[in-house]
């Protein structure tokens, strides 16, 4: 009897992720191909050129920036804490923490940005060129330009992920998860509304734009929540004291995963033309998936995970935690199958014509290959370590990132070599560290979490795993077979055709397993579409 009142929350807290997924889901899908039409026209203006290379370059530098002083402590630390406080009905407290970070944010982004801006020389040439010093002095001047017209984005982005944080602790998805999608917009808008003679710096306008706007879309919903405002840096607070402990290791962490996204490119840099483009564009593919899957999951899960730990219902917990970590491998695993087997014909259907060149879809889809072996690692990370957040353990997830970072530098410092003596593309290489070490950065923080939890449904999850296992391994062969009588049709209809079998025979697999998310799903359907005919009919 005493099972029955700690199933229902339990049921009740897995449903609200799965509603709050799907609502963050088809946000996703919105924004994602806004972000695809994004680099369609950024890339077929652009090709895999130089001045894009340069662009990527500086966009990284301001994204370091962003991910080092704000996205740690948003993350990992604000939010847990404003999620607690909402939990325990302390209201007026969390408003007064929303509105001391914020100050915080505003004082210390502003004045990185002011110091990167003094000293943007240096940090072009003695960082992201050292390994390049025979660049022309033109690439240089162009990237250093591009960093500063850039800054204004970091304290935009940080301004904008707090307040996403705060609509997400209210349960609030739909404009926080669309609002990576006016970034876009402001980066379509740039490319083709400005003068074509300004170059790559209508792409770096268009990014100040789409970040106000990234920022502007969610305004109306907090003034909504009847947001209380206070001006303090609230020195004295507890709260603001926890959020900074929360957030001193998750810096560090952080760090280590920046250097390594700036070691990358200053390797790339120094590796034939167009190697960072493509990496970034191989990049930006894989992660399409996984913030579709993973993310739209994770986000939507936070806030549950974070009132379960709050409260201190570790087996309510355990059992979101265990039906979140499910669900996306059943999604990751046969969209990486996927994501391999159309990568050639995708990228060649997307992005081929004006700058973009069939070397550079050789580039691309090179590095998406090696990168796609780890989507379904870097999915499950996202589950993982809001996990932990929730817990408020920012220690553990903080050190194993910083080892398996500390390996993926090594990694690409030696992979691009290896792989030119095997007479391939080096900067394949840099994609296949990446995923080398999200990998084992994986495993052992859900071995981790596994202790720390005292168990995490692991017959659950295998049978899962087999589940996905065996569906892809059957939708793999239908795909072989299908491209062999495909391989003269042109690459829309090989790119649509594949995906829709893969979909069908992964499903079916699903299907026929009797996989209970599918069957779940599929009554949910039926009854809503019963709720609506009966609506339409009465």
């Amino acid at each position: 009897m005493s099972s029955i009142p700690a199933s229902t929350p339990t049921r009740s807290a897995g449903r609200q992720i799965a509603r709050a997924a799907g609502t963050v889901m088809a946000a996703f899908v919105l924004t994602q191909l806004l972000g695809l039409a994004r680099t369609i026209l950024v890339y077929r203006a652009f090709g895999t050129s130089a001045d894009l290379d340069s662009f990527n370059a500086a966009n990284r530098v301001t994204e370091m920036l962003f991910n080092l002083m704000a996205s740690g402590a948003l993350g990992s630390a604000f939010i847990p804490t404003f999620t607690g406080l909402l939990a325990r009905e302390q209201r007026q407290t969390a408003w007064k923490l929303a509105s001391a970070v914020a100050n915080l944010l505003l004082i210390v982004l502003t004045l990185i940005a002011a110091l990167v801006f003094l000293f943007a020389p240096q940090v072009v040439r003695q960082g992201l060129f050292i390994l390049a010093p025979e660049l022309s002095i033109g690439q240089e001047q162009t990237t250093i330009i591009l960093l500063r017209w850039l800054l204004p984005t970091v304290i935009l982005f940080g301004l904008s992920g707090l307040v996403m944080g705060i609509l997400n602790a209210h349960q609030k998805f739909w404009l926080p998860a669309i609002a990576p999608a006016m970034y876009s917009l402001g980066q379509i808008g740039g490319v083709l509304l400005l003068p074509g003679d300004w170059g790559i710096y209508r792409l770096a306008v268009g990014a100040l734009i789409g970040s106000a706007l990234h920022l502007g879309v969610q305004i109306p919903q907090l003034f909504r929540l009847n947001a209380q405002y206070t001006p303090t840096l609230g020195i004295r607070m507890a709260e603001v004291r926890e959020v900074a402990r929360l957030m001193g290791p998750r810096v560090l962490g952080v760090a280590v995963v920046q250097i390594n996204f700036i070691v990358n490119t200053i390797i790339g840099l120094s590796l034939p033309e167009g190697s960072v483009s493509s990496l970034t564009l191989a990049f930006t593919l894989m992660l399409m998936p996984q913030a579709a899957i993973a993310q739209s999951v994770a986000i939507a899960a936070m806030p549950t995970f974070s009132a379960q730990a709050a409260l201190g219902k570790l087996a309510e917990l355990r059992t979101s935690l265990a039906a979140s970590l499910r669900g996306v491998l059943l999604l990751a695993v046969p969209a990486a199958v996927g994501l391999i087997a159309v990568r050639i014909p995708l990228i060649r259907w997307l992005y081929e014509g004006g700058e973009f060149s069939s070397r550079s879809t050789e580039m691309v889809g090179w590095a998406l290959l090696w990168y796609a072996l780890g989507l379904v690692f870097h999915s499950l990370l996202e589950i993982i370590v809001r996990a932990f957040y929730a817990l408020h353990d920012t220690r553990t997830p903080v050190s194993v990132t910083a080892g398996a970072m500390t390996l993926n530098i090594l990694f690409s410092l030696t992979f691009p070599s290896l792989f030119a003596r095997l007479g391939w593309m080096p900067h394949g290489g840099l994609a296949l560290a990446n995923s080398l070490a999200t990998f084992l950065e994986c495993s052992l923080l859900l071995f981790l979490l596994r202790r720390r939890l005292g168990g995490l449904q692991g017959n659950h999850l295998l049978q899962g795993i087999r589940y996905a296992i065996a569906g892809a391994l059957v939708m793999t062969g239908t795909i072989i077979l299908w491209q062999q009588f495909t391989p003269s049709m042109g690459s829309g209809f090989v790119v649509l055709t594949t995906v829709l079998l893969g979909a069908a025979v992964y499903a079916a697999m699903l299907w026929i397993q009797r996989v209970p998310e599918l069957h779940i799903l599929w009554q949910s359907f039926i009854q809503r579409a019963r709720h609506v005919l009966g609506s339409r009919l009465g």
